[in-house]
């Protein structure tokens, strides 16, 4: 469970970035937080994991006051940035996989190879992490997140800059994950990506939580709030059949 109460944040005193954002996610579920750029989107991410603290009001996972000292409420989240270069610390991708582990301890070894695996890096083990492309860092660092076994998984703006077959591929990641019962929240400015996968959806403007429910049910509004529908939604209701 996801709740936000109230929670206000600014980064200098007197300029609000969120104002009174409340809203409450069932476990298990993948929702797409869709907001222009400069919405707040990314601040609010910041906030669930526990890197910011709010000015005024609450962010609670799992019944957890977040940020908060207990190792069980700081390891519950993990977030993966945009500029996913900025979470990578090894110098080979199975380096950064084992860091925090003991690289001697074969359990360890053994889930970072799995994970590798699943990711599609196992063939990359021993690889520069500087000779990696943008998408296969970006699958890097969500397996070091997951080598932690979060409860949530929060991503800022996770298809941005990837070419197709690495959308796909990250597409796969995302099912799989909740398949696995694992918590998502995909904030993105750009819906065609994300919205089938997602079950619920947050429409975000100007630092404040201006709709919540099922996608379908938000897209209506979604343009005023400056983002765009999925086109093939937009031919629906133009009547329009076939693909473009």
């Amino acid at each position: 469970m996801i709740r936000a109460e109230n929670v206000c944040f600014g980064y200098t005193r007197g300029k609000t970035v969120l104002n009174e954002v409340a809203f409450h996610l069932e476990p298990g579920g993948l929702t797409v937080l869709a907001g222009a750029n400069g919405s707040g989107k990314s601040t609010l991410l910041l906030l669930l994991a526990g890197l910011f603290l709010p000015r005024s009001g609450r962010v609670l996972v799992g019944g957890d006051v977040v940020p908060g000292r207990e190792k069980r409420v700081r390891r519950r989240t993990g977030l993966l940035l945009q500029e996913s270069e900025l979470q990578i610390l090894g110098t080979t991708v199975g380096e950064d996989l084992l860091l925090g582990s003991d690289p001697n301890d074969p359990d360890s070894r053994r889930k970072a190879e799995d994970l590798a695996s699943r990711l599609g890096l196992v063939q990359l083990w021993d690889s520069p992490v500087d000779s990696l492309s943008g998408g296969q860092r970006r699958k890097l660092c969500l397996a070091s997140l997951l080598m932690a076994r979060p409860e949530v998984l929060l991503f800022d703006e996770p298809f941005s800059g990837l070419d197709y077959p690495a959308v796909r591929e990250f597409r796969r990641i995302l099912a799989d994950n909740a398949k696995q019962g694992i918590t998502q929240i995909v904030a993105t400015h750009d819906l065609e990506p994300a919205l089938d996968l997602a079950g619920e959806m947050l429409l975000m403007d100007s630092g404040e939580i201006v709709g919540q429910g099922p996608p379908e049910s938000l897209l209506d509004r979604a343009a005023e709030h400056g983002v765009r529908p999925p086109c093939l939604w937009q031919r629906e209701r133009a009547g329009i059949q076939g693909l473009w």
